[in-house]
């Protein structure tokens, strides 16, 4: 066809030219090839952990319809990977959101893990000792009797051995009572023990770590926690204030049983992150399976193994919180390390702590042995949350030994995490 306009054809000798340039151009630029997941990565899934996982969901979603909980979220780690991770129901059940994996959960009492971690780093950094006295730090501070003062360490505070009495001056976290003045207050309780001689649980005692935390460092708790744990493993979602759960879009709504049968929203309130070492910790559960990462030894950059083993060595007897775990298989002996409940089995060890707080529930159990931890947020408390981890053990221990076969088979068996 001939172009008789001379126009169109002054044009086309213009544009055919930077076309064909355009063209070339594109043609003759190099490719860079995708990066390269690495080996962790691209590892296939271990079949007969995939069928554990396939049937423990299907007994998840039956225990979660028979238990009516509103909404949970569930994570499980083997090794250095997430071979599970999933939200269920509904952030509140009066409202269509979902709970999905990075929907935020307060985790209560398993804030305690947090502290003993963020303590074991600094640790390792030399800037605290497990053995190092509270009084070098808090030189204020008193025990009844006067005496025992100066024994209480770092390591008393984490393991509930201070002799203080059970949950002392609990009642006046709930009623939002300053950390400062319950500690303040604690010459004036008579100790049950000595100090170091038995096992009793505490919130406004446990704090104190918090504050020889600032101490030591001249940082608030909270920034300590931020910097050094929740940066660089990724919690992304994770804080540790009443502010900042409030402002977050996606969180999961409490609720409490309505005549004894209806789940119903509650209040968020604030209690307890007055005392925030012992329970105010938010996360989602992909903040927490990050987490779990690193306590199965895979983040020594951020905590080695030899730490997490001090912090799982048991330091005095103490019940299990949850029969369930009981139940699960015949429990040899329980025991508090730092910051964790430690059973003890026949054939095995669970490293564990749940929490509840304003009507959240939170469970966290590693396996170091077979290196595999599991963790449950949930919006209510309940069966779920009670009988979701010992569910997940019961499952596995007849897959124990073929998962663990098919590991060496395909030469990706991992390093144990060996406790002392």
């Amino acid at each position: 066809m001939k172009i008789k306009h001379p126009f169109i054809l002054g044009l086309l000798v213009v544009i055919v030219p930077l076309l064909v340039a355009q063209v070339m151009k594109r043609d003759t630029t190099p490719v860079m090839p995708a990066k390269k997941t690495t080996t962790r990565q691209k590892r296939p899934l271990n079949p007969y952990l995939a069928e554990l996982l396939t049937k423990y969901e299907q007994e998840i979603l039956k225990l979660s319809q028979e238990s009516h909980t509103p909404g949970a979220a569930i994570a499980v780690v083997y090794d250095s990977t997430i071979v599970y991770i999933k939200g269920f129901g509904l952030r509140n059940v009066l409202k269509p959101d979902s709970v999905d994996i990075n929907t935020v959960f307060r985790i209560a009492s398993v804030s305690k893990c947090f502290a003993s971690f963020l303590s074991g780093i600094l640790v390792e950094d030399s800037l605290l000792a497990w053995n190092d006295t509270v009084v070098n730090y808090l030189p204020t501070f008193l025990l009844k009797p006067r005496e025992e003062t100066a024994k209480l360490t770092v390591r008393h505070v984490l393991s509930h051995t201070t002799g203080l009495p059970y949950h002392a001056y609990t009642n006046m976290v709930e009623e939002g009572a300053s950390l400062d003045s319950m500690l303040s207050w604690l010459k004036n309780i008579n100790l049950g023990t000595r100090v170091g001689q038995s096992y009793s649980y505490q919130n406004v005692a446990y704090s104190i770590v918090g504050k020889v935390i600032e101490a030591r460092t001249g940082k608030s708790y909270n920034e300590q926690l931020r910097e050094r744990v929740f940066l660089p493993l990724k919690m992304t979602n994770a804080s540790v204030d009443y502010v900042s759960m409030m402002k977050n879009i996606n969180i999961a709504t409490p609720h409490k049983l309505a005549r004894g049968s209806r789940w119903t929203p509650a209040k968020i309130t604030d209690t307890y992150y007055n005392v925030a070492p012992a329970g105010g910790v938010n996360a989602s559960i992909s903040d927490m399976a990050n987490w779990m990462i690193a306590l199965l030894g895979n983040r020594p950059d951020v905590i080695t193994p030899e730490t997490l083993a001090e912090l799982y060595t048991p330091k005095v007897k103490a019940p299990s919180k949850n029969r369930n775990y009981g139940r699960m298989h015949r429990l040899s002996s329980s025991y508090y390390g730092l910051g964790w409940r430690v059973l003890h089995y026949p054939n095995d060890t669970l490293i564990y702590h749940g929490g509840y707080v304003n009507g959240y529930r939170s469970e966290v159990a590693i396996n170091p042995k077979e290196r595999i931890a599991v963790c449950i947020l949930a919006n209510a408390p309940g069966d779920l949350a009670d009988n979701g981890i010992p569910l997940f053990f019961n499952l596995f221990e007849p897959k124990r030994d073929s998962i663990a076969a098919w590991e060496k088979t395909s030469k990706l068996h991992p390093k144990k995490l060996i406790l002392p």
